[in-house]
């Protein structure tokens, strides 16, 4: 355990307290604030597209023209923090709070890939669980309290703004341990995505399907007569089966990380079918959210995991994992899940998902060939 007591363990802890805790604030109760203040189903999906757009578009950028340095991380927190600061002004003009969400989501695209690759070149693969896991004690921790204590939809925005803070602190004291040479941007112009096209595209259609859950579950949840108490609590539930996940997790990742992609991504299609058939019963809803273990916790360690072996450009790789799934993924995840949401969601999230596990097996079978 002497390994998670280092004052890099605890800054990387910090950090991902609170940078998920500030995505937990986003993501499970500002969709219901803006449709408490008038926007349609189909205005939130596209608010939702917004930032996972621009982190999609910046990795592109990156690639070509910019080196990510500490300057650049440095900069993208303030930017961040800047960024939610405006939604207080914006939030009642549909475009405003647009732009101000374009501006929130190229920072964050910034941050995360950048103390990920710290994380991943500095941890074994058993201890970044067991520090990662604080993120998702801070996704918990933030909705169990807010689904309790919250009146006032606007006041959301005060706590995003104030652990948006918290993150760009101990985000700033990590750059001192950034040591991965930071290469010229020519360099990383020869990074490929099409060499390994299926495994790109798989994980673009895992985070499409999972737009219906991240952008509509509580409002989903809510209107079929479950509190929003209640639904708080199901989402802390998911946190807590991510944590055992991530804490355990350690001897499964030293197996083979395609096969657990594989099945990772197969039983979160069986996740959503269980949401659609049994959109009413709190024990199935519950259920279905233990299987966040494996369709978020063991899928995302395995998928950075996978990836920074893939690469040789590690920062950058980072940055189009993020920006291809939860990026490009969440963008037209969030913007479809706006169009179909009714009945037949998580049916149709289902089929995505399945489709994205048909075309990992694709990316096996090619790698299988080029080895």
């Amino acid at each position: 355990m002497k390994p998670l007591l280092t004052p890099l363990a605890l800054l990387l802890s910090a950090f991902y307290f609170f940078y998920f805790a500030l995505v937990g604030v986003y993501v499970i109760f500002l969709p219901k604030v803006l449709v408490d203040l008038g926007y349609s189903p189909k205005e939130v999906g596209i608010i939702y597209a917004a930032a996972p757009f621009m982190r999609f578009l910046l990795p592109f950028v990156f690639k070509h023209f910019i080196s990510l340095t500490p300057k650049v991380y440095l900069g993208a927190l303030v930017v961040s923090f800047l960024a939610t600061l405006l939604f207080w002004g914006t939030v009642d003009n549909f475009w405003l709070y647009l732009i101000a969400n374009l501006f929130f989501g190229g920072a964050m695209g910034i941050s995360l890939p950048y103390v990920e690759t710290i994380a991943l070149a500095t941890l074994s693969k058993s201890h970044y669980g067991k520090v990662r896991l604080w993120g998702s004690l801070g996704f918990m921790g933030i909705a169990l309290w807010l689904g309790k204590v919250l009146d006032v939809p606007f006041e959301a925005l005060y706590y995003l703004s104030a652990m948006t803070g918290l993150t760009m602190l101990f985000g700033t004291l990590l750059v001192k341990y950034d040591k991965t040479e930071h290469a010229p941007a020519h360099e990383d112009a020869s990074f490929s995505l099409v060499k390994y096209w299926a495994f790109w595209v798989s994980v673009f259609l895992m985070q499409v399907g999972f737009g219906g859950f991240y952008n509509f579950f509580t409002i989903y949840e809510t209107s079929h007569g479950i509190s929003l108490e209640m639904t708080s609590w199901m989402w802390s539930f998911g946190v807590i089966c991510e944590i055992v996940m991530l804490y355990f997790q350690g001897p499964l990742l030293q197996r083979n990380l395609l096969k657990i992609l594989q099945f990772a991504t197969l039983v979160t299609a069986v996740r959503w079918l269980m949401l659609y058939l049994f959109p009413d019963s709190v024990l199935l809803t519950f259920a279905s959210q233990s299987l966040h273990a494996f369709s978020f916790a063991l899928y995302h360690t395995a998928a950075i995991t996978y990836v920074f072996s893939l690469y040789t450009q590690k920062k950058l790789a980072q940055q189009f994992f993020l920006g291809i799934a939860f990026g490009l993924g969440g963008s037209v995840g969030a913007v479809l899940s706006g169009q179909i949401y009714g009945e037949y969601l998580f049916l149709i999230e289902s089929g995505i998902t399945l489709l994205a596990f048909m075309v990992l097996i694709i990316h096996q079978k090619r790698k299988e060939v080029q080895v």
